[in-house]
């Protein structure tokens, strides 16, 4: 047997296995809702019950409805209106074509199997799309350098088809991407230039570029956009599932926002932009230099989140974002930590605590710039940590004031509904496994948690690859002031929605 047909074989049979591995755990997962709900009185899922509305709950409502609403934008978008984009876009033919293409790489401290197929895709990709294209790596080590000029020597590209190094000191991303910039900048790109901007372990699909170009052409408002995601974990199987729940829900949020060519970040794993957007100072300046003025804290400048910081300067200057799920790039995860809590928990950490930073700000530029929907989702953020612990702490408090009854069926409730999102995701296009449902829970309520804290304490950020952590710089009066207000705020916070929620739950037991 020849070694393909060997590999051929091999994949089936992981196929295979795979699916009758995810069917016995949905069946699993069903099996143990079923039980939990036999355990509840025969009248608990009588509608004409008063106590069904608790069960259901106002707040969850309000929440599934918004869930829902991006479903169903989702759905349109997928199914009708970039369909319909694209069918435009392909026949705009070499029209399309951008005069310059750019590919701007960073990489850091990244295992050099990784690094090599990064770099081998970038090359790839620059000689397939047939433009003329500069691949900048901007790097730190010496290592890389010569791994990519090797590589160069390997592929001996076309002549439309260049390499430029930018050795830079190893003091952080946003460094590195200014730098590339300035790079670019010299070259005085004109306005059907694009750049695509591309993180250390990001894989690019074939054909990524010319279907972007294509879009930029169609869509002249749109001054960046992002792309599909996938992902090889570097851990166990369940922080795989984690990672792939994280790029399905993306996806489907993502699709939502990109209806009204608006989405809420351009992921710095990899984006384009048009070149003479990230060539301008002031974009260069809000990615190297971005901070923001607390009205406790001072002046808190961003040490990460440069994908914040590239789509807030793109959408201040008055351009739109866009999203394109019919091409992907495969993202190389590797875990800070072999422990799916520790490790979610840091990751968390630092992409809730770029989003809240970025909030506030962007909620100021108003619906006039936004556009409604999307004003509402930037306010929904601000709410959305505590609605998230409201359910399961209303739950437990009336599991011990009143029947133990009220926690099963709350389980049973969010184990339905979370079972119902996988449903959205899968339609949506995306694998869903067994893990999926609690590991939604998981985050729901782990990322509330880190969300309430990040947000009284926006001052605290650190890299998980670079191990590199912001200076305050801030005289020792002032550290403790803020170090203490930022907890007793927290603590405040937490003491009046405490109150709340035990003020609602403080009905007659139905179950007495």
């Amino acid at each position: 047997m020849s070694q393909h047909s060997q590999a051929v074989r091999s994949e089936i049979q992981s196929s295979w296995l795979g699916f009758w591995r995810d069917l016995s755990g949905w069946l699993i997962l069903l099996s143990a809702i079923g039980g939990l709900a036999l355990l509840l009185p025969t009248f608990t899922f009588d509608p004409t019950q008063s106590h069904f509305l608790i069960a259901v709950g106002v707040v969850g409502l309000w929440r599934y409805a918004l869930r829902g609403i991006h479903f169903i934008r989702a759905m349109w978008f997928l199914n009708v209106s970039y369909p319909m984009l694209r069918e435009r876009a392909e026949k705009a033919g070499a029209a399309a074509d951008p005069s310059h293409a750019y590919y701007m790489v960073t990489s850091f401290r990244i295992d050099v199997e990784t690094t090599a197929r990064v770099y081998r895709a970038i090359i790839e990709q620059a000689i397939e799309c047939g433009y003329r294209s500069t691949v900048v790596a901007s790097i730190v080590e010496y290592g890389d350098e010569l791994l990519m000029r090797a590589l160069w020597e390997t592929y001996n590209p076309p002549e439309r088809v260049t390499l430029r190094i930018v050795r830079i000191p190893g003091t952080g991303k946003r460094d590195g991407l200014a730098h590339g910039f300035r790079a670019i900048a010299r070259d005085c790109p004109d306005e059907r230039a694009l750049v695509a901007v591309i993180d250390g372990d990001s894989l690019l699909m074939p054909g990524m570029m010319r279907k972007s170009a294509q879009m930029f052409h169609l869509l002249p408002d749109v001054g960046a956009l992002t792309t599909n995601e996938y992902c090889t974990v570097l851990g166990s199987p369940l922080m795989s599932e984690w990672h792939k729940l994280r790029f399905a829900e993306r996806h489907l949020n993502m699709c939502s926002m990109a209806l009204s060519r608006r989405v809420l970040t351009l992921t710095g794993r990899m984006s384009v932009f048009r070149a003479h957007i990230v060539t301008q100072q002031s974009f260069i300046t809000d990615v190297e230099n971005d901070s923001t003025l607390h009205w406790r804290l001072g002046r808190v400048k961003f040490l990460t989140g440069d994908d914040k910081s590239s789509w807030y300067s793109v959408v201040r200057h008055g351009w739109r974002t866009f999203y394109i799920p019919d091409t992907a790039i495969e993202t190389i995860e590797h875990p800070p930590d072999p422990s799916l809590f520790k490790s979610s928990r840091t990751l968390m950490f630092r992409w809730y605590g770029n989003s809240l930073r970025q909030n506030g700000r962007a909620r100021q530029l108003g619906p006039s710039r936004l556009g409604w929907f999307t004003y509402y989702v930037l306010q929904d953020q601000r709410v959305q940590m505590w609605t998230g612990l409201l359910g399961l702490l209303a739950a437990l408090l009336a599991s011990i004031r009143f029947d133990f009854n009220y926690l099963i069926l709350f389980l049973v409730w969010i184990s339905i509904t979370r079972c119902l999102m996988c449903v959205m995701l899968m339609v949506a296009g995306h694998r869903v496994g067994p893990w999926y449902p609690p590991l939604m829970y998981y985050n729901q309520i782990l990322g509330s948690i880190i969300k309430i804290v990040v947000f009284f304490f926006p001052d605290r950020q650190s890299w998980t690859r670079q191990k590199t952590t912001l200076k305050k710089h801030l005289d020792p009066f002032h550290a403790r002031f803020n170090a203490m207000s930022s907890r007793a705020m927290l603590f405040s916070a937490c003491s009046i929605f405490a109150a709340i929620v035990l003020t609602i739950v403080t009905f007659k037991s139905p179950f007495g």
